[in-house]
């Protein structure tokens, strides 16, 4: 991520921690727009999850569009989250629509006139704080087919979305505490 994401994010952070403490709700849009400009997607192909009070779901932070929708089970056998958050290991997938995965929130409209978009390539990274897992940071490129959603995914941005979750990770705590 350059640079200057990088600060932007970690003073963001910072003042959402300050925010909290003053009892105003935690909102992740500055984040989500950052994250999207610098992998050059659409702000609703990032989405940022966290672990329920229970551990036993994972629910949608951002974008604001699924945050109402549901959740899904730690126990899903089929969801990247999910295998990201357990293994704690960043993954990339550059051919995500031909494996198998639930699709119901690709199906969620983006707005009031947008349909959703089927993922086409995914990087997904653990949420750390210390050892424990607690969310999940997903970034996606979302399109009717492979050719139509932009360059594949790479290592180095899979190593700079790890960056970024490690940042983000003071200000998941204090989302899941809500």
């Amino acid at each position: 991520m350059a640079t200057e994401y990088i600060g932007d994010l970690k003073k963001w952070v910072a003042e959402l921690a300050r925010k909290a403490d003053e009892g105003e709700s935690v909102r992740l849009n500055r984040a989500v727009d950052l994250i999207s400009r610098n992998f050059g997607v659409r702000t609703h192909e990032v989405a940022i999850l966290g672990l329920t009070s229970d551990e036993r779901s994972l629910r949608f932070l951002a974008p604001d569009s699924l945050r109402i929708v549901g959740q899904i089970p730690l126990s899903s056998t089929n969801s990247l989250a999910v295998r990201t958050l357990r293994d704690k290991r960043p993954e990339l997938v550059n051919h995500f629509s031909t494996v198998p995965h639930a699709s119901v929130f690709e199906a969620v409209p983006i707005s009031d006139d947008q349909r959703g978009e089927p993922i086409q390539k995914i990087m997904s990274s653990p949420i750390l704080l210390g050892n424990r897992a607690i969310g999940v940071l997903q970034v996606s490129r979302k399109g009717a087919n492979l050719a139509d959603t932009g360059p594949d995914f790479t290592q180095p941005q899979l190593r700079e979305l790890k960056t970024i979750s490690d940042a983000l990770a003071p200000c998941i705590m204090l989302c899941i505490k809500e």
